[in-house]
């Protein structure tokens, strides 16, 4: 009996490395991890439980607080209104999951995926899509860890990304990559956030995004 619970611990501790060292109580037991399928993926959505991606068979909870979720949602609205003024794509949520790679269904909290990612120039009827967005935008909460980041951002790169955004609410910083590995600047909130090559016009004051976390009621 010794030797089993000394086995379950490893394997524990082993599938809590293979997703990023995340904290145990994100991860769903039910299905066995491994096991989960898209349909029981659906099914937890179903029931209106917290979103989840699906990782290697896994089923491993979003980490999405109430001040990420508004970052997320005011920045998104900024990145819908330029790209449908423009006919450019689509802009989605946390909701939004989308198969990255084989194996990774991932959510990211917005994502901008242009018109060369739908091959019939129309909106996919598929409930999650077979492509990685052009942009990822991640905004990351107390749970998140960096190995669990890196393990995201190499499978929006992998999966053919060209930008990922990670903003941080309390450095009020936003990591802009164009590759996996590591940031090609962080910006701080007197900066300004901009498209590049995947959104080119786009900008956006961070004085601007973080200030809505300042913002006061009458």
């Amino acid at each position: 009996m010794l030797i089993e619970a000394e086995m379950e611990v490893v394997m524990v501790a082993d599938l809590l490395e293979s997703l990023g060292n995340v904290p145990a109580w994100r991860i769903r037991m039910k299905p066995v991890p491994g096991t989960a399928t898209e349909a029981d993926l659906i099914e937890a959505l179903r029931r209106r439980d917290h979103i989840c991606e699906l990782i290697d068979g896994t089923l491993v909870e979003k980490a999405v607080g109430y001040t990420e979720s508004r970052l997320a949602v005011f920045l998104a609205r900024f990145l819908d209104i330029f790209v449908c003024d423009r006919n450019l794509g689509f802009v989605t949520g946390a909701d939004g999951l989308l198969w990255v790679r084989p194996g990774r269904l991932r959510g990211p909290d917005v994502a901008f995926s242009s018109w060369s990612r739908f091959p019939e120039g129309r909106l996919t009827a598929e409930a999650y899509p077979h492509f990685s967005p052009d942009l990822a935008v991640e905004v990351l909460s107390v749970s998140n860890t960096t190995k669990e980041m890196l393990l995201k951002r190499r499978d929006y790169f992998m999966g053919g990304s060209a930008l990922v955004w990670e903003i941080e609410p309390g450095k009020r910083t936003v990591a802009v990559y164009t590759s996996a590995e590591h940031p090609d600047v962080v910006l701080a909130e007197s900066d300004t956030l901009t498209g590049g090559e995947v959104l080119p016009g786009f900008s956006l004051s961070l004085a601007t995004l973080f200030g809505e976390l300042d913002r006061r009621g009458p």
